[in-house]
């Protein structure tokens, strides 16, 4: 079979099916009359208003929280192994606190204060600007919203790739309490309480708090007092939301989060025969030199040996109903985050590329929002400001790198202001057109010291842009949903996040002795920002019941991108330098989800996505979407049985497919930086006893001990192998609702 054919197999077949719940429309509503339907629709907010998410005109996956618990999901990596076209890695700086989220070939591959990301992840509407140091346990969630492609209008900036929304349980009348305890292989030790109570009418709240650890992969074998072994984390969890509702009109919730981790860096190996004419080749290292299991790690030095975070925040969610047709919210946060990493590049006992590191970050955001209904229409507008300041250190005093410099100062403060207004117009009972517009102002003001004889060298930078968005759809008899959809998405420009190419410019000005040396890079504007990047996408597809059994929803998307940068790393006498390659890229592919319930106790849950990523050719050199599978699938099928004392049986199996990807912008196989395919298998048997409030589960994950690795960096020294933290896992889990 051609690859052209190959490619198009897939489209063709969703449209088949697409096309025959179309003629089958009559029949299927006559069925819809004569049997309720076995399928919960799950309602979202993903455009700022409660929709079915079969109403949305935009590809998006939902997960209830009992979605979540049934398919062993603990955190938003384990998201990333069932819904298309995404891809979740974790891997700054060796730390095991980070989430990388790609979505249609887009993200991140930095975590330092000067990168954006390109997908956005929100907390209950509020924005978390920083990866490394936050909570990512989901634990008391309503639902987790993935929208794929640009969403420039209602998210903004840094979300030209998509949005991640995370929703948790608001306090209600509900007396609940709920506890779970899970332990396992691999050192898995877990234990969480959420409660919900009233204490008035008008006062609720709830609470909920939890202790996760799981044991390492490896062992620092040059290291015997470290104090985590490889791999290794533990942290500690919590949450507390109160609701007051004064009227009926008004309702305030104030939230308040934290959490605090540690453990041992990421498992990681580093390749140096491979690149004879690299330094640390020249400097007599070799292969033989690195941990034998490349999730040992032979570091001598213990400041790489451990890394920590921590994190907090405070929320502010008040709800007006100006009346029955007009309301208001508004959303107040503070959020601050920490973290300290680092690795040891060489992989050896030698003291050569030790790159310890901690940073920080605070912010703050404010959005008010209008919602109103207009007979057929209905609006939401707003006004959105935001401001972070951040910084990154590595000094002296922690690293060493052969004799050079190693000094990293970053500081950053970003502050973001936009107003935006989105119209929804019914203009039958069926067909509904909707439209929006945001206007952004984004200003960034940096600074950086890699080098003291340089100093300090400041710069800022202003940028703006009108994003906008127009859709279509229509419901047909047997209630499918069809969408058209164009988008476009913005996010402004990056200063350089390891920008040690200044130090070559120091020389190139008169060497170490030139007292005017720092002025004539500052001159120079060395220091400088990219462009904004900009995207547009244009979108079709249907989603729906087709039957009472049966639902799907299947996209088609080409997003053209403008200005975007890849993070290209080389190590230079001077330091671990990285700049940003601008390339204009073309993303198309498909995606398809269903859930089939193929008897009363037997459902199938799947998903595949395709993409065809292409990137205009940069000096004779074509760049490839970095960390981005051409082909996503999931298949998740379920069956419950009842046994003869009417106690419930329940049994999962969840298998994740991830093809074959680049850590790198270069397809350049003498680079050696492609990561193999990966297919992962879970399971889950809980056992349930009849009228009771308990169940206890044993549960699998990664059950065939898939290893594989998160991300490969060719230096130009040497080949930095980032390794999952995944691996096989068995153990029991306890749950009880009182």
């Amino acid at each position: 079979m051609s690859t052209t054919a190959r490619n198009l197999t897939p489209i063709a077949t969703a449209m088949a099916l697409a096309m025959a719940g179309l003629s089958s429309a009559p029949v299927l509503a006559e069925e819809a009359q004569a049997e309720k339907s076995k399928i919960e629709a799950i309602t979202v907010t993903a455009t700022k208003r409660s929709q079915v998410i079969y109403e949305v005109p935009i590809a998006m996956s939902a997960f209830s929280g009992d979605d979540l618990d049934a398919q062993g999901i603990s955190d938003i990596t384990d998201v990333g192994k069932f819904v298309p076209n995404l891809n979740i890695t974790g891997f700054s700086a060796g730390h095991n606190s980070s989430a990388n989220p790609f979505i249609r070939g887009i993200g991140l591959q930095d975590h330092l204060i000067t990168t954006d990301p390109g997908v956005s992840v929100y907390v209950d509407g509020v924005y978390l600007g920083r990866q490394v140091g936050q909570n990512w346990n989901l634990a008391n969630i309503e639902r987790i919203e993935v929208l794929r492609g640009p969403q420039g209008t209602l998210y903004g900036r840094n979300s030209i790739g998509g949005a991640i929304n995370i929703i948790t349980k608001q306090p209600d009348q509900e007396a609940v309490t709920k506890v779970s305890a899970e332990t396992g292989t691999r050192g898995r030790v877990k234990a969480s309480m959420f409660t919900n109570q009233a204490v008035t009418d008008e006062l609720a709240f709830n609470f909920n708090m939890g202790f996760n650890r799981r044991g390492g992969l490896g062992e620092f074998t040059n290291l015997p007092n470290a104090e985590y072994d490889v791999g290794e984390n533990q942290e500690f969890h919590g949450r507390v939301s109160v609701k007051y509702t004064p009227t009926d009109d008004l309702r305030l919730v104030l939230t308040a989060d934290a959490n605090d981790g540690e453990g041992g860096t990421r498992p990681f190996t580093v390749l140096i025969d491979e690149m004879p004419e690299g330094r640390l080749y020249k400097a007599g290292l070799r292969n033989s030199m690195v941990a034998a299991d490349p999730y040992d790690n032979a570091t001598s030095s213990i400041n790489t040996a451990t890394v920590s975070n921590k994190a907090n925040g405070l929320s502010l969610t008040a709800e007006y109903d100006i009346n029955a047709d007009y309301g208001t919210k508004f959303i107040f946060s503070k959020r601050s985050s920490e973290y300290k990493a680092g690795l040891d590049d060489d992989g050896t006992a030698v003291a050569l590329d030790h790159y310890p590191e901690r940073g920080e970050a605070d912010q703050t955001s404010v959005e008010l929002q209008l919602t109103g209904y207009l007979g057929r229409a209905d609006f939401v507008t707003g006004i959105y400001w935001f401001n972070e300041e951040g910084s990154n250190r590595q000094s002296p005093d922690e690293a060493s790198f052969d004799g050079g410099p190693t000094k990293l100062e970053l500081d950053q403060e970003t502050t973001s202001r936009a107003v935006f207004f989105n119209l929804g117009y019914d203009l039958t009972d069926d067909l509904r057109l909707s439209g929006g517009v945001r206007y952004t102002e984004d200003e960034k003001t940096a600074s950086t010291n890699v080098f003291d004889p340089v100093g300090t060298i400041y710069s800022s930078k202003d940028w703006d842009e009108i994003s906008w968005e127009v859709a279509a759809n229509y419901t047909f008899e047997n209630g499918l949903n069809w969408y058209g959809t164009i988008q476009t998405g913005y996010q402004s420009g990056q200063y350089p996040a390891r920008p040690y190419f200044l130090i070559g410019q120091f020389f190139g000005e008169g060497g170490f002795d030139n007292p005017n040396a720092a002025a004539a890079v500052r001159a120079n504007n060395a220091f400088m920002a990219s462009e904004n990047i900009s995207a547009i996408n244009y979108e079709t597809g249907f989603k729906g019941q087709l039957t009472n059994d049966f639902s799907m929803s299947v996209a088609f998307f080409n997003t053209e991108y403008e200005d975007l940068p890849y993070q290209v790393n080389v190590v230079t006498d001077s330091g671990f330098d990285t700049n940003n390659l601008i390339v204009e890229q073309t993303s198309r592919g498909i995606e398809f989800e269903s859930t089939y319930y193929v008897t009363d106790q037997f459902t199938l849950h799947s998903s595949f996505g395709f993409m065809d990523v292409d990137v205009e050719e940069q000096n004779g050199i074509k760049p490839v979407a970095p960390l981005t599978p051409e082909w996503t699938a999931s298949i998740s099928p379920s069956y419950e049985f009842e046994l003869d004392n009417n106690a419930t049986v329940n049994t999962r199996f969840d298998v994740s497919f991830r093809d074959s990807m680049y850590g790198e912008p270069s397809s350049d196989p003498r680079r050696m930086t492609q990561i193999d395919d990966r297919t992962t298998v879970n399971f889950d048997i809980s056992y349930a006893p009849a009228n009771a409030n308990w169940d206890i589960s044993l549960y699998g994950r990664n059950i065939f001990d898939e290893r594989y690795d998160d991300a490969r960096l060719n230096t130009g020294d040497y080949i930095l192998v980032i390794k999952s933290n995944d691996a096989s896992e068995f153990g029991v889990r306890y749950r009880a609702t009182f």
